[in-house]
């Protein structure tokens, strides 16, 4: 009973001590997550019969999403009432403030690294090209990727300047990139966790390595549901939340400073999009090349140059090739036109 408050307690069992755990009231977010992944599954395997489902669920989510709209309109209201009324219960609002601050610069930092060296190293690992090149080409891209906030939008511009600019085929951008802006949101995934840490010492609680481990789980697969739309990511950081035991309330003091993080979430996003058309276009190309070198050796090698038929030419009219002694055709001479 002296342990009753605590996650972990230790009773004397025999000179040692045991741990014992106790029952925490939340919901189980992460088990549900797995449940709908594997719900998903299974309705692809039903075929058609489960494609009536799948079209309620989709337009139940779209219904959410309008209902989401609606409240974005009346959102900076509310979080300046719910922010003002976290400020008054802080002791110290200056280490709040600070607290913000050092989130920001994580956040930033986190996607500065992400974005500019472990992204390009891996395209050069893949590719051997000079990834900085291949970002240059999709500045005014990235630019207004920051700008509106929002990977769908950036979408028809993202697809101009990797088609026109870095050489990638229609076909495959096409096919790539409106995956990768629905399924690609590494920059979310990034914000959440440190999101996620932030409030947790703004709360002053420990997270060991289980802890660690399901935020990193969950906000890898809540990002992958996340809308594409300014503040997507922060309607799933409640998923992640909830798994670990955390305050939801505090999501308020992320919104106050989301539209900055977020701009960069985007960009991250557009640009890893990007990069997975870029791989995929010079996959291609080698597969070309050593498709069409083993074809032009086999040419080569049955059809010799002399053996083959000299093309026949489209003449003038006027003019008329004679047999010559040897069966072979003389230069043309011109028909005599009486």
């Amino acid at each position: 009973g002296v342990f009753n408050n605590v996650p972990w307690g230790y009773v004397p069992r025999g000179g040692g001590r045991v741990p014992i755990g106790r029952e925490v009231d939340s919901m189980n977010i992460l088990g549900l997550v797995v449940f709908a992944i594997v719900f998903g599954v299974a309705l692809r395997k039903l075929g058609p019969e489960g494609e009536l489902l799948i079209r309620f669920f989709n337009s139940f989510n779209d219904a959410t999403m309008v209902l989401v709209s609606w409240i974005m309109w009346y959102a900076p209201v509310g979080i300046l009432f719910l922010v003002a009324g976290k400020i008054v219960e802080m002791e110290d609002v200056g280490m709040l403030f600070a607290s913000l601050g050092k989130y920001i610069l994580c956040c930033l930092l986190g996607h500065a690294i992400h974005g500019l060296l472990v992204l390009p190293l891996i395209y050069f690992l893949f590719t051997r090209k000079n990834p900085y090149r291949f970002l240059w080409g999709i500045v005014t891209a990235l630019a207004t990727a920051f700008g509106t906030s929002s990977s769908s939008a950036t979408l028809p511009l993202m697809m101009k300047c990797v088609e026109e600019r870095n050489g990638v085929a229609k076909h495959l951008s096409r096919f790539i990139l409106p995956i990768g802006a629905t399924v690609n949101m590494d920059g979310a995934a990034l914000f959440q966790c440190v999101a996620a840490v932030f409030i947790a010492q703004l709360n002053q609680r420990s997270l060991d390595f289980v802890k660690i481990i399901t935020i990193l789980v969950t906000a890898t697969a809540s990002s992958v549901g996340a809308a594409g739309i300014p503040a997507g990511g922060v309607l799933t950081l409640a998923i992640i939340l909830e798994a670990v035991n955390l305050p939801v309330e505090d999501i308020s003091l992320i919104l106050a400073v989301d539209w900055l993080v977020d701009r960069s979430c985007t960009v991250l996003n557009v640009e890893g999009d990007a990069f997975g058309a870029g791989l995929l276009q010079n996959y291609m190309d080698r597969s070309e090349l050593r498709s069409s070198v083993p074809e032009l050796i086999e040419v080569k090698g049955e059809a010799p140059l002399s053996s083959l038929p000299v093309p026949t030419e489209e003449g003038n009219p006027l003019l008329k090739r004679w047999p010559g002694p040897a069966g072979d055709a003389d230069p043309c001479e011109k028909e005599s036109v009486m």
